[in-house]
């Protein structure tokens, strides 16, 4: 990123419904917006369930409906209809395949992404492999395979499952969303100077790049020599 970029943070999990919604959403603002190409982007960690299991366990509308106290009819009709609100969005959400999984890892692989420029193509498939797909999201084979059809090095991503690198940077991204005392995401930061919580309206999130854009670059102005009123303005 260099000094006159606009720097954009979105802390997210890739089983997140409102996460997927909220990207497709701050792409199209992106996309709109007539600097783009200087707003650097940055998808943060962050663990709806830490204790979510390796392996697959249980239906996912039933493990919804034990957490947040609903029934599983109920749990299926959410499930309906955020499926509708991410159609509005262009995406495809099967959220009867959802496999609940521990997302640790798949953090671990966006970092190793961001190094290699191609983090938002990972987070977009991780996100279609979870929703639209039915991936086992915690499985280090899933994730290699995800990964590389994404951009990444197939071994490379293997290579990074098999030991602990960047643990660590998930745990920083994670203390860094306590500090700001993020609950919930996605959580958008615009240049560590404005937080926007959810999945808000594309005009909003256009409106916040338009704003974080004008402030990262101050007014210069030139005062005319002398005093008086010359050359169209008044010196004090």
């Amino acid at each position: 990123m260099v000094e006159s970029d606009v720097q954009v943070e979105i802390w997210s999990d890739v089983v997140c419904p409102w996460c997927a919604i909220g990207r497709a959403r701050f792409t199209k603002a992106l996309a709109a917006f007539d600097h783009r190409d200087e707003v650097d982007v940055r998808w943060r960690s962050f663990e709806l369930d830490p204790e979510a299991p390796r392996e697959p366990a249980g239906d996912l509308a039933d493990h919804l409906a034990a957490k947040y106290g609903f029934s599983r009819e109920q749990a299926l009709a959410k499930n309906q209809q955020v499926s509708e609100l991410a159609a509005a969005e262009g995406l495809e959400f099967h959220m009867e395949r959802a496999q609940r999984g521990n997302t640790f890892d798949a953090h671990r692989v966006l970092h190793l992404a961001a190094e290699r420029g191609v983090q938002d193509a990972v987070k977009e498939r991780l996100f279609r492999g979870y929703f639209t797909d039915g991936a086992r999201i915690a499985d280090p084979e899933t994730l290699v395979r995800l990964g590389a059809e994404a951009g990444l090095d197939a071994d490379e991503v293997r290579t990074v499952l098999a030991g602990d690198r960047y643990a660590a940077d998930v745990r920083a991204d994670q203390a860094q969303a306590r500090a700001y005392g993020i609950s919930g995401v996605p959580f958008f930061v615009l240049d560590r100077k404005y937080g926007i919580s959810g999945a808000q309206p594309v005009e909003l999130l256009a409106s916040a790049l338009e704003q974080a854009w004008t402030e990262s670059r101050p007014l210069l102005q030139t005062t005319p020599a002398g005093d008086g009123c010359d050359d169209g303005s008044c010196a004090v």
